[in-house]
């Protein structure tokens, strides 16, 4: 029925592993033997791809797929902090090889709790479904698409939606990468967050978006308060752990795997996941070494 695709490269192969187990954990053994994951990387080695492929295994997915692809010509990194060009591979994916009618996109710095396949329900043909970005959350009130307010005022205020998690048909997946490629030729000075501005721009104009509960991408505040206030003045929900998020995503450069990062209540549960993944992998003959901060 659905696959569940990742872009991983070589810097988010360990999250990676841990996004597979969280996926597991999220779904029935019988709901796992009738999805899939389907990868999507730049570099990652044969070894690297036959560790993915053997966990997933044993997590009990149905079937799994791994292929190399480069990014669009056109992609533009106007933040490459601490983004790749492997951002956009997610838009790589193609019905050849996704194999099922829908594709979950799911970031692989994200802690998934629930049942993700939900949203697919409401989800339309040509729709994507987003959730509204929590940081970013309107046109023209954020940093996000800069100038496209003033050079299109009927679009100021109108929802920016995360791409950490998207829920779209395979078959229209074709159009979404052209509306996105057009954006980022023609429309270049808008770009700000790479990818995620081309893909808000072909939504924007298009009004092909499926909104999606906030609880299906619920970003970790937690971290930016122990740096500053400022996301007081932007996020308008409480900032406060939510156990009923069926997805936490890990925003920023500061990663739960980062022996650095402050330890908020859901990056400990994040760092008990990688533990268990660790384990996993440990079990299967793997030589992977453990993250730092987990030693």
């Amino acid at each position: 029925m659905y696959a569940f695709g990742l872009c991983i490269d070589q810097n988010y192969l360990t999250p990676g592993l841990a996004t597979i187990t969280a996926l597991a954990d999220s779904l029935t053994p019988s709901a796992r033997r009738e999805a899939a994951i389907r990868i999507l990387t730049l570099d990652l080695a044969p070894a690297d791809a036959l560790l993915l492929a053997q966990l997933a295994k044993q997590a009990g997915f149905g079937s799994f797929d791994l292929a190399h692809r480069t990014p669009l010509r056109s992609a533009k990194m106007a933040d490459a902090s601490y983004i790749t060009v492997s951002t956009y591979l997610r838009f790589e994916f193609a019905s050849i090889f996704v194999r099922r009618p829908y594709l979950i996109y799911v970031d692989a710095d994200t802690l998934v709790r629930g049942d993700l396949s939900e949203p697919l329900g409401t989800l339309l043909g040509g729709e994507v479904g987003a959730v509204r970005d929590e940081f970013n959350p309107a046109v023209g009130e954020c940093p996000a698409l800069p100038g496209a307010a003033e050079r299109w005022p009927h679009l100021r205020g109108l929802p920016y939606y995360n791409a950490g998690v998207l829920w779209i048909r395979t078959a229209d997946m074709p159009r979404v990468r052209r509306g996105v490629e057009r954006a980022l030729i023609r429309q270049r000075r808008h770009i700000l967050h790479n990818d995620q501005d081309a893909l808000n721009l072909w939504l924007l104009h298009t009004g092909r978006v499926r909104p999606v509960d906030p609880g299906y991408n619920r970003f970790e505040a937690g971290r930016f308060l122990e740096r500053g206030n400022w996301v007081r003045r932007v996020v308008t929900r409480p900032l406060c752990p939510d156990p009923t998020a069926a997805l936490i995503h890990f925003v920023g450069p500061e990663k739960p795997w980062h022996s650095a990062c402050p330890r908020t209540d859901d990056v400990r549960e994040y760092r008990l996941l990688l533990r268990r993944t660790m384990r996993h992998v440990r079990a299967l003959g793997a030589a992977h070494p453990e993250p730092a901060g987990l030693r």
